[in-house]
């Protein structure tokens, strides 16, 4: 795999052993085609497997970035990835379901690519949403199987789904969020 644009472009990523599904790199450069500039915006990738998806994000000079990944044996690989990252970024081994209720701040974007199998990833949302883990009118990204479009609301709680893009088998739904920042 390699970074697909920003300032580590073409830079090659390791996967880590174990089970994983990396983005598309054609599905990855659209993301964060869509997104546009990422300057002074924090980012928080859920199921990070091999930390790519942030890396993209420190590429295009988001300010702060946070990785999230419950499998402790690919630690080892994501923090070789990172480690070409001159801005800092900072990984989480943690369940994703027990990370979200204990973070300690609001993200800009909180972009979520959990294992296809997993059942109920619509919890996440919920959780995003319940928890208020994003700003006022933050991002959530959420990747998923085409098959489970039909599971996936209009509205979850604070979060109104304003796009979705396919690519092959996989979609993108994103959901703004439309209540303000939480006490901190």
């Amino acid at each position: 795999m390699r970074i697909t644009g920003g300032i580590y472009r073409g830079r090659r990523i390791v996967c880590p052993p174990g089970i994983i599904r990396p983005a598309m790199d054609m599905m990855r450069e659209s993301l964060f085609s869509i997104l546009g500039p990422l300057d002074g915006v924090s980012f928080l990738d859920l199921f990070s497997g091999s930390g790519c998806v942030g890396i993209e994000a420190a590429s295009r000079n988001a300010s702060v970035v946070h990785l999230v990944e419950k499998d402790r044996q690919k630690r080892a690989t994501i923090l070789s990835n990172i480690s070409m990252v001159e801005s800092e970024i900072t990984l989480f081994i943690a369940d994703v379901a027990r990370f979200i209720p204990t973070a300690k701040r609001t993200y800009d974007i909180v972009y979520a690519d959990p294992p296809f199998p997993m059942a109920q990833k619509t919890t996440i949302a919920e959780a995003v949403a319940r928890y208020q883990l994003l700003s006022e009118g933050g991002l959530f990204i959420i990747h998923f199987p085409k098959e489970e479009v039909g599971q996936w609301p209009e509205t979850i709680g604070s979060l109104v789904c304003t796009d979705q893009r396919f690519y092959g088998r996989s979609t993108l739904r994103f959901y703004t969020n439309t209540r303000g920042e939480r006490d901190v």
